[in-house]
């Protein structure tokens, strides 16, 4: 199930009005934070809802050049030559 486009994945036993509740409530605390919810897992123990919520975020490409790893946007000019001049081997 998709709410607001959070993924959601619940057990049959909670409502889809507590669920929207629920996600509402994670979207706040999430945007307060200044983060992107992307999924949330409810899980019922007992008398009580757990709930394990994902953070969207981008995939990031991190590179070795000369034995150093880091993001391209962090490589000087000569890094980001020697990173445009590299051939693929298959």
């Amino acid at each position: 199930m998709v709410i607001d486009g959070v993924k959601v994945v619940a057990e049959p036993e909670i409502t889809e009005e507590e669920i929207r509740e629920i996600v509402a409530a994670e979207q706040q605390l999430w945007n307060r934070k200044g983060k992107e919810l992307a999924a949330v897992q409810l899980t019922i123990h007992g008398d009580e809802i757990e709930v394990k919520a994902v953070e969207r975020s981008p995939i990031r490409r991190v590179r070795r050049i000369t034995g150093y790893l880091s993001t391209e946007d962090r490589f000087n000019s000569s890094k980001q030559a020697e990173l445009a001049d590299r051939c693929a081997h298959s």
